[in-house]
């Protein structure tokens, strides 16, 4: 009577190889925070919105200045005129 191996010749063939440990990456020691770009972005627009708010319409001391300087007949002449028209089309892109 022949009794044959079990399993073929290579009894260990078909057990899997070790693997590698997998490398974990290092544990950052602190906590972090990130802002997105959007968040940045609204965060100005909020800061913008405030000294908007903060600033008043009319500069009354500029205003008191220029009705002073109208009430001197002197001050109103030609070059002061086309000064200011040049201004006035400048501001409006022409």
């Amino acid at each position: 009577m022949i009794i044959d191996r079990l399993g073929g010749l290579e009894p260990l063939k078909n057990v899997q190889k070790p693997q590698k440990p997998v490398q974990q990456a290092p544990k950052q020691v602190g906590d972090t925070v990130s802002v997105s770009q959007e968040a940045k972005a609204m965060a100005d627009a909020y800061y913008l919105n405030e000294i908007a708010k903060a600033t008043p319409d009319i500069r009354a001391d500029l205003v008191a200045d220029v009705k002073e300087k109208i009430k001197d007949s002197s001050y109103i002449n030609e070059i002061l005129i086309e000064s200011t028209a040049d201004k006035i089309m400048e501001s409006f892109g022409f």
